[in-house]
């Protein structure tokens, strides 16, 4: 009786040992998948790196990264930075997820697309996204909306924006984190605080498998940094902005060797996918240096597009460090991870990418011949930006031909800077590539116009929205998409929204935002400590420097579709308050600041909405 009692006990204990390590060997394959760094920096073109021959500027890191991994050298994205995140995001042309603007609504990521990170986190990663998001500040388009678990952020369109903490100059900041502001400032210098941040996230998530997309607001200008002498290394070299410029890309480089080393000390390193790539061509670095490139951010000349792509993953079975010189881009990108990852996707995708995954095992494998557009470039920003039209300023792209505008024709093995225009020697690659362009303009592009974002207004995931003029349908004057542009109390602007649900609702009409406490009538006081200096001057106003103004408002107009309510504003108000039934639907809201003789100054630029109770 004894000893069965005892060999069952025996057998018990052998089973359930048996039973763990079947558990923990299945759970060591479902967590082999590798980790997944995304690193996207802001306004550095091909030529701001010591990698790719620039003559002032060293970038050690990037260059290491670069040379011990795949590096494409012919790699493009889209001139201006939300087309392009939102095609990275993707792995589809931004035209057709409806991201061709930077401001006014036409950077809102289209409701549906499915998101790189919705893609991972469906695959059993967790999903953090540090740094400038661009694709849309309020519901249903922030990045906790599209698939990410963990986000910490400025204003969406950068720094200083309107949609910024008021006062953000990139050193001592307000943080957005996970939909809210901080109430408290964090420490140091905003590359720095990103990079703090994915690493404080890799060390909580390094049990299973990470997705970190790494996406910094830096080197966009303007180029605030904590200490002048950071420039000293650059001032004989350009200007003083390029100055600014390159020494903003040199702390990237020192963060980037500072996540490399983490990697590496908590055992990452090995199983950890690492991807750099920039988000359109060169700004103030082209001046110094181009790598012989015609054009620069905005452009449709490969200045404008052409950027640093390389990936390094040890235990990815990439062979040895190679170049690729294949055409690829940013729409390539999701694809590839989707393979060297075996991810499966909640959805089926339609990817107008390519997976780049033979060319990363072997940089010589046959690869097709394959065309690319980037299409209607300068209508990406601007006050008013227009409707896609054809024809308007696009590049179509083979690995031998630029056709530009309908055109303009260069072969770029034998004129890469594009100075020779060849269009009437070869009138059937024009016409052939003007086809493939014309497929591109029936497919995606001819469908986009009529597309603006509509933040959701009484969401259970969103209790309060708050509207701001960065993402204003502009009525009259420009877009004051910038706190400087807020600052000079110009312009009007409706917002289109969509009410979720029918109900009592309360508006908070506000000519400045709610953290600057600051009266209708009156401007904000002063109450960051100076911190950052640009152009060797302390940061004392808007980080866009403009000295906010005084408007002698005494009334608000709101409209509400074809309804106005109007409210007197007493003297020191800091806001109205007005409550109305909102019916389900789409809607647009604009509110109008006027003087006591009831002419008109400018829109209201802030708007709080929530249910009322």
């Amino acid at each position: 009786m004894t000893s069965s009692h005892g060999n069952l006990t025996a057998l018990r204990g052998i089973l359930a040992a048996w039973v763990f390590l079947c558990l923990l060997s299945l759970s060591s394959a479902a967590f082999a998948k590798p980790n997944v760094i995304v690193v996207l920096t802001d306004d550095q073109g091909y030529g701001d790196l010591s990698l790719t021959g620039n003559p002032l500027l060293k970038t050690p890191n990037m260059d290491k990264l670069a040379r011990e991994g795949v590096q494409f050298t012919n790699f493009h994205v889209d001139a201006y930075c939300s087309p392009t995140r939102a095609a990275l995001m993707t792995g589809r042309y931004s035209h057709r997820v409806g991201v061709w603007g930077t401001v006014n609504g036409r950077n809102m990521l289209r409701e549906g697309e499915m998101t790189m990170a919705d893609v991972f986190r469906h695959n059993g990663y967790r999903t953090g996204h540090f740094g400038k998001w661009h694709l849309g500040t309020n519901y249903p388009y922030r990045p906790i909306d599209r698939g990410f678990d963990e986000w910490l952020g400025h204003g969406d369109g950068g720094t200083g924006c309107a949609t910024d903490y008021w006062g953000n100059d990139r050193v001592n900041d307000h943080y957005i984190h996970n939909g809210k502001w901080e109430s408290q400032p964090r420490p140091g210098f905003e590359c720095d605080v990103f990079f703090d941040e994915a690493m404080h996230f890799i060390r909580e998530n390094k049990a299973r498998p990470f997705f970190t997309y790494l996406a910094l607001y830096n080197a966009h200008s303007p180029c605030s940094i904590p200490d002048r002498a950071w420039a000293d290394p650059y001032r004989d070299y350009g200007t003083i902005d390029t100055a600014y410029l390159f020494a903003t890309i040199a702390r990237i480089d020192e963060n980037l060797g500072r996540l490399r080393r983490l990697l590496e000390e908590e055992g990452l390193a090995e199983n950890t996918l690492l991807l750099f790539l920039t988000d359109n061509g060169a700004t103030g670095g082209y001046r110094v240096f181009n790598a012989g490139m015609r054009g620069h951010k905005g452009d449709y000349y490969d200045g404008g597009h052409r950027v640093p792509c390389f990936l390094r993953w040890p235990g990815g079975n990439f062979g040895q460090p190679a170049t690729s010189g294949k055409l690829a881009a940013h729409i390539d990108l999701l694809p590839t991870l989707v393979d060297l990852c075996e991810l499966d996707s909640p959805e089926e995708i339609a990817f107008d990418g390519t997976s780049l995954e033979p060319l990363l095992r072997d940089p010589q494998a046959p690869w097709p011949e394959r065309t690319l557009v980037m299409g209607s470039v300068p209508n990406a920003v601007g006050p008013h930006p227009s409707a896609p039209k054809f024809g308007n300023r696009y590049a179509v792209m083979t690995e031998r031909w630029r056709l530009i505008n309908e055109r303009e024709l260069y072969d770029m093995p034998s004129d890469p800077g594009q100075q020779n225009d060849v269009a009437r020697e070869y009138p059937e690659v024009v016409a052939r590539l003007l086809e493939a362009y014309r497929n591109y303009w029936d497919s995606v592009s001819a469908n986009d116009s009529g597309w603006r974002g509509r933040p959701v207004i009484g969401h259970p995931n969103a209790p309060e929205v708050e509207l701001c003029s960065e993402d204003w349908h502009s009525t009259k004057g420009a877009c004051p998409w910038n706190q400087a542009g807020v600052a000079k109390g110009a312009g009007q602007g409706r917002w289109p929204v969509r009410i979720d649900k029918e109900g009592v609702y309360r508006i908070e009409v506000r000519r400045w935002p709610r953290e600057t406490g600051a009266a209708m009538d009156g401007v904000p006081k002063k109450g960051k400590k100076v911190d950052a200096v640009l152009r060797d001057k302390s940061v004392t106003s808007t980080l866009y420097d403009a000295k906010p103004q005084a408007l002698p408002v005494k009334q608000v107009h709101l409209k509400i579709g074809e309804d106005v309510e109007k409210v007197a504003v007493g003297k020191g108000m800091a806001f109205v308050a007005i409550k109305a039934r909102l019916k389900a639907g789409p809607i647009d809201i604009e509110a109008i600041l006027l003087d006591a003789s009831g002419k008109e100054l400018c829109g209201a630029f802030y708007l709080y909405i929530g249910e009322s109770e």
